[in-house]
């Protein structure tokens, strides 16, 4: 069995981590991962990032109900970006599609809306 790899968190102690749908392949979102929040995703076997907004650590949905459960991290080359290899239970993105790449940069919505971010997350 191969050692842990170590992954280099730098300066501002987070990276960035990719979650792609483990079956299909979907890029779902990307959000960023301390030292923490990899220790906790990998104990728990599901998600967990840090948001740098809010300065706190967070599960994937904790509050929607819509969790990723991890199939597999992966770690890239240089070590300093993370892949996760979920399966999505219900959206990823907090607007309600399955996919925070839900429009292209001209604005056109080519992703499919799974559920009412009003009704799941109220007026937060």
């Amino acid at each position: 069995m191969d050692d842990d790899v170590s992954v280099d968190f730098g300066e501002d102690g987070l990276v960035p981590a990719v979650a792609q749908d483990a079956e299909s392949g979907e890029v779902l979102m990307l959000a960023y991962v301390s030292p923490e929040a990899l220790e906790r995703t990998r104990e728990t076997g599901r998600a967990h990032y840090y948001s740098r907004s809010r300065d706190e650590l967070w599960e994937k949905g904790a509050t929607s109900g819509h969790v990723q459960e991890i199939e597999e991290v992966r770690v890239d080359c240089d070590a300093d970006t993370l892949l996760y290899l979920v399966e999505q239970e219900g959206g990823a993105c907090h607007t309600g599609h399955r996919s925070c790449f839900y429009r292209t940069i001209e604005g056109e919505n080519v992703g499919e809306e799974v559920y009412d971010p009003d009704a799941v997350y109220g007026d937060e």
